[in-house]
This record gives C-alpha cells, sequence and structure tokens, in this order.
C-alpha cells in the first residue's frame, strides 16, 4: 500500500471547503490521521440522514495504491457508495447497469466484408495490484490469413473491451499492449453495488494494422491492477475482443498516410509487476528508452499515451502557492526537445464526483486520447544506425504520471537505407505567467498562462519518393483561473488550445499535409447555493467539460477533413436543511457532433440519477434505411448494416 499524499484532504463539502491552506497544514500536522465532520451530532439525526450526511460531506484519507484512476481526495468511500445505492432504487439483481462514454459507431469503408472476430483474452481480475500483467499469445487470426495476411488487407480493425462487475470497487487504470505497444488506456467503472454494471468500449485500432498483421507471433499484455478484500469486493470480469474487417483488392500504399510499416515500442518490457508504462514522479525525472530506427524510414510519428494519478489527478485545480495548474509533457530525444503533449483534462469514472459520471462516463475515461509529435524532421539525426534515447519529462509534475509511446514508422519499399537532414529546428523556452490578486478574508485569485512553440523543418532522400521536405509545427496556449469567494465558493476555468501540422513536399508540391486544431474547456464550479439561513443551504458541483477539434488531411489521392464538438454539462446538487442533507440529485446532459468527409454523426443524452432519461442520435450524412433501439442505460445500438457495407460497433 502507498503512504498517505499530500493535499489528500480536500473537504469540498464542508463551510471552510476552500480553504485549502490552512488543510494542508492540518494535513501535515495530522499525518494519515483520518478526519470526519458533522454538520450536527449525529445522535440528533434519524439514521437515514445520518447516513446520507457522511456520504455526502465526510472524506476519509487512506492509504491508497496508485492503481485506483482518482484517489480518495476527490471521491466517496466505500461505506458512503453503500449509503447512496441504498436510497435509489437499484435494477434486479440478475440486470446490471449499463454505464458508457458517448462516441460514434465506428463503420468499415463501403465494399467491406467482414466482421471476423476474435477473442484476444477473458480474465477475472481480482487482486491483481503490483502483480505481473495478464497475457496470452497472439498471431494473426486465421481470417486474416485466409484474407492475404498483408496489413492492407484490412479495412478496419476495432479492438472491444467489455466488461462487468458486481460489489464495491474504486476506477482503475488498465492498459492493452500487443508487443509491448500500447493499445488502449481507460478508467473502470465503478460497479454499482449488487446488481452491478457492465460496460465497453470499442476503439478504432486499424492504424496498428502492421503490428496485427505481423508474421511472428507476440504477446498480449493487460494490466488492471485491482485490489479485493473484505472491503472492496468488485472483481473485473473482462474480455478483449478484435474485430476485423477485410477488402479486396488490398489498398496501394499512399506516402506516408495510411498504417504505418513498422511500429516499435517505447515502453518497459516484460516481465514486471505492473503496466508498461515509465512512471514520472516528479518535474526532474525523465524517463526514457533507447532504440534504434529502421535505416529505410521515410516517416516517423511518435504516438504518445498518458494519465496522471495520486497527487496530480487534478492538476488543473493546483493552487499557485503549492504548485501550478499547468502541466505539460515534453518529448525529448538525445535531451533535446522534439516536441509537446498538453493533455486533454480526463476526469476519470470517481473523479470530483462519482455520482456524475453514473451513468454517463466523462469524456475520454473509458478510452483516454493519445497524442501524435511528427519526428521526420528529425530522422537526420536518427538515421546513423545507433540507438537513441527517446525521452519523457513532465513540468510541474507531482506523484505520479504514466507515461509511454508507440514510435510509428514508414519505410522506403525500394531501398535498404534513406538519407535525411535537419534544416531548421527552433523550440524556444516555454512562458508561463502568473498572477494573483491580492488576498482578502476567504477571497483568492489566482491566473495562470503558458504558451509554447516549437517547429521543425528537415529533408529525406527516398528511392521511391525521391527527395522530400518535412515541416513539423506545434502551437500551444493555456489559461487557468482559480478562484475562491468568501470561502464558499471554488470556481476553475481552464481553457487550452494546440495546433500541430505536417506539411510534406517533392519536387512536384505537396505529397501529404495534416493539420488538427484542438481546444480543451474546462469550467469546475464547487460552493453553497440557495441559501435561505447559515444551515439551509444547497451545496453544488458543475462541470462543464469539452473536446473541440478540427483535422484535415491531404494527399495526391484527395483531401479528408474531419470535425467534433463533444461537451458534457454535469451537475451534483446536495440540499441541506437546518443542518440535515435532506435530498442528493445528479444529471448529465451530453452533446456529441462529428462531421467528417466519410460521415456524420450527432447525439444528445441526458441522464438523471442513475437513468438516461433522452437519447437522440442522427447519421444525417449517411444514406439508407436507419433505425435504432434504446436499451437499459442508454446505449443505442445502430441498425441499418447492409447500407454500410456490414455491422457498427459502438465505443459507448
Amino acid at each position: 500500500m502507498w503512504p498517505c499524499k499530500k493535499n489528500s484532504l480536500l473537504h469540498f463539502y464542508s463551510l471552510q471547503l476552500f480553504n485549502f491552506k490552512s488543510q494542508q497544514e492540518k494535513r501535515a500536522k495530522h499525518k494519515c490521521r483520518t478526519h470526519t465532520l458533522f454538520l450536527h451530532s449525529p445522535a440528533a439525526m434519524t439514521e437515514s440522514s445520518y447516513v446520507l450526511v457522511l456520504f455526502l460531506l465526510v472524506v476519509v484519507t487512506a492509504p491508497l495504491p496508485i492503481s485506483i484512476a482518482s484517489p480518495l481526495k476527490l471521491r466517496l468511500s466505500d461505506s458512503n457508495v453503500a449509503a447512496i445505492e441504498a436510497a435509489h432504487a437499484a435494477p434486479p439483481p440478475e440486470t446490471p447497469s449499463t454505464y458508457f462514454e458517448v462516441d460514434r459507431p465506428h463503420r468499415p469503408p463501403p465494399g467491406s466484408y467482414g466482421p471476423c472476430s476474435t477473442l484476444l483474452l477473458s480474465y477475472s481480475f481480482g487482486s491483481t495490484y503490483k502483480k505481473p500483467p495478464i497475457t496470452a499469445p497472439y498471431s494473426p487470426p486465421p481470417c486474416l490469413v485466409a484474407s492475404g495476411g498483408r496489413a492492407s488487407v484490412i479495412s478496419l480493425a476495432v479492438l472491444e473491451w467489455r466488461a462487468t462487475s458486481r460489489g464495491v470497487q474504486f476506477d482503475r487504470i488498465f492498459g492493452v499492449w500487443l508487443g509491448g505497444v500500447e493499445l488502449l488506456r481507460g478508467s473502470t467503472a465503478e460497479p454499482r453495488g449488487r446488481s452491478g454494471i457492465v460496460w465497453s468500449v470499442s476503439k478504432d485500432v486499424t492504424k496498428y494494422a502492421s503490428l496485427l498483421a505481423a508474421g511472428e507471433a507476440s504477446t498480449l499484455a493487460v494490466y488492471l491492477g485491482n485490489i479485493v478484500d473484505a472491503q472492496f469486493t468488485g472483481v473485473y470480469h473482462v474480455n478483449v475482443t478484435l474485430h476485423l474487417y477485410f477488402r479486396h483488392p488490398p489498398q496501394p500504399p499512399q506516402p506516408g498516410l495510411g498504417p504505418a510499416d513498422v511500429i516499435i515500442p517505447v515502453s518497459q518490457s516484460l516481465p514486471l509487476n505492473d503496466g508498461l508504462w515509465f512512471q514520472v514522479e516528479n518535474s526532474r525525472d525523465v524517463r526514457s528508452a533507447s532504440l534504434a530506427v529502421p535505416a529505410n524510414a521515410y516517416r516517423a510519428v511518435l504516438e504518445v499515451y498518458l494519465s496522471y494519478h495520486s497527487d496530480d489527478e487534478f492538476w488543473y485545480m493546483n493552487e499557485l502557492d503549492g504548485i501550478s495548474p499547468f502541466r505539460e509533457v515534453t518529448v525529448q530525444i538525445d535531451g533535446d526537445i522534439v516536441g509537446a503533449v498538453w493533455p486533454f483534462p480526463v476526469i476519470y469514472t470517481g473523479g470530483i464526483s462519482a455520482l456524475i459520471w453514473k451513468p454517463i462516463s466523462a469524456i475520454g475515461s473509458f478510452n483516454l486520447p493519445s497524442y501524435d509529435v511528427e519526428l521526420t524532421p528529425f530522422l537526420g539525426k536518427l538515421l546513423d544506425g545507433e540507438e537513441h534515447e527517446f525521452g519523457f519529462a513532465v513540468t510541474n509534475a507531482q506523484k505520479v504520471w504514466f507515461i509511454d509511446a508507440n514510435l510509428h514508422l514508414w519505410l522506403d519499399p525500394r531501398s535498404t537505407a534513406t538519407k535525411a537532414g535537419i534544416i531548421i529546428y527552433d523550440a524556444p523556452p516555454l512562458k508561463t505567467v502568473t498572477a494573483a490578486r491580492p488576498k482578502l478574508p476567504g477571497n483568492e485569485f489566482y491566473y495562470t498562462t503558458a504558451f509554447r512553440h516549437i517547429s521543425a523543418t528537415g529533408w529525406v532522400q527516398t528511392t521511391s519518393y525521391g527527395k522530400m521536405t518535412a515541416t513539423w509545427t506545434q502551437r500551444f496556449s493555456f489559461v487557468n483561473r482559480d478562484e475562491t469567494r468568501d470561502n464558499r465558493e471554488r470556481v476553475i476555468n481552464q481553457t487550452l488550445s494546440a495546433y500541430s501540422g505536417v506539411h510534406v513536399v517533392d519536387h512536384a508540391g505537396v505529397l501529404y499535409s495534416q493539420e488538427a486544431q484542438q481546444s480543451f474547456p474546462l469550467y469546475i464550479y464547487l460552493g453553497q447555493m440557495n441559501q435561505a439561513s447559515n444551515d439551509t443551504y444547497t451545496l453544488a458541483t458543475r462541470v462543464q467539460h469539452q473536446l473541440d477539434e478540427e483535422r484535415v488531411a491531404a494527399g495526391r489521392s484527395g483531401f479528408w477533413s474531419r470535425s467534433l464538438s463533444n461537451a458534457q454539462d454535469c451537475a451534483v446538487d446536495v440540499d441541506v436543511r437546518e443542518g440535515d442533507a435532506v435530498g442528493v440529485s445528479w444529471g448529465t446532459q451530453q452533446t456529441y457532433r462529428y462531421e467528417s468527409t466519410d460521415g456524420c454523426y450527432y447525439r444528445d443524452v441526458a441522464s438523471r440519477g442513475y437513468s438516461v432519461v433522452s437519447d437522440h442520435y442522427d447519421e444525417a450524412c449517411v444514406t439508407g434505411p436507419l433505425t435504432g433501439r434504446v436499451f437499459a442505460g442508454g446505449v443505442t445500438e445502430l441498425a441499418g448494416a447492409a447500407a454500410a457495407g456490414g455491422p457498427r460497433l459502438m465505443s459507448s
């Protein structure tokens, strides 16, 4: 077990809700003591209201493993969870609740056939914390071999994670690797008592086609660090399945576009008693791996996976008199910064208020995003036949960040060696500005901004495509406002914007080009509302969470664009009357809008308590008949598969 962590006592539902400095001092004085706060003496309450007050007003600090995605500082204890479950009507024991993350369906391109489905692993994760990952041998499924066995015959690959659990359990972080290459990372859902829960994730893994089709045997590894004892009883029963769709004839290669020819893991190696990720524990910590790049590479992209835990899970809520709320993951080659990741603030299923994420999970919580850093301009440094150090650091990091990466490489099919060189490299120091309004009793205001620019241009000489010149650009901006009002309210308002683009030209013009513009707004409100007297009011939590992005890509074969707006508006209200908690309500409204050159998807879904109260979807860009069926928990399965060329798999 892990020792108590600094700042783990954040008592959001007390009158001293936002006096974090004094709480930190108290925390340091009392070390790992359990703190309990009552609005009134328990003797003055009914049994039910006493349980509810404990549920809503008590934060129990206890040593917890880092495998928990969301630590206790912004979560409810197991006894609290049991109390709230008892206060709400549960489905029959044989009918588990369905939790889901809203995502668009994965549909194969027209003319595809399939799916061919292969169960890769089935396992019940009980006491698996700090034990080796569960492994299974992998070789290309027979249907892939029968279809030609090459990566180019795969039109769509979907990795499905389906899990069930009953009892009491915290959210846990999990990862799936194939041959050391990470395919999926997510947070488990928190089970709901005796009736249990079921949830699934379907991720498009077509970009790993070369790995899936590789002829040599490999190893699938799954890590989910779970603890099962008398207190935490939830076992996670997991199936991992690969669904493949095929095209005929195989698609001819497009220079620099489509799945990479080779993918090299930048991660830890088996055997080990944890996930294959590196663990970055502070701002001075750099974790790295050495590897050599094949001599005939002409494009290189580093895909970075990351998640943050323990002391740094809520990095965007850190106070400036402690640690800045700004975080940046820098990607380094031999100690030089070649790119950066400014992460989307994923909230795990137990984070801020676990009730909010039942049944609609937070954006990215079941399927954490990965981030691409273009390394093609740096091939002049990498194509010397030597091993190079690929490293990761986190600005202002506290313990702990889990980071690894996959190096995607495109190889010249007509050459055993390419040549390359760097023309321009520009990575000015990170710019950060912090400001604070003069403190008044019970009132504080902090303002943090950050800016980053990275660019590089390099050339690559190939046999197949001649001489190419690649330019890579990143631009970031970050604003975080943190305000405390009268010791009764705290407001976090943050926006992160990121641009990345790669442009590759040859003697004939643009060979390929890709650009992405992203914005990640986050608003959090914690405080008292509707106050009629000192002991009659509403304790309120509000979370507005959004991911907006625009992507375009172009090559000799055409143009492709995609836009996504994914927004959540969430609330939890606790009504307190004369000091007694007399009611609790929560709900989430989510709007998902996706438009691209190959189709559209729109979904508007709302929940109140554990129930989905409305769920509407539309695929206006898709021709052909379309029907929908809504199941318990609000997961919608789309029909009309014939018009789309095959069955469709939901990511939720």
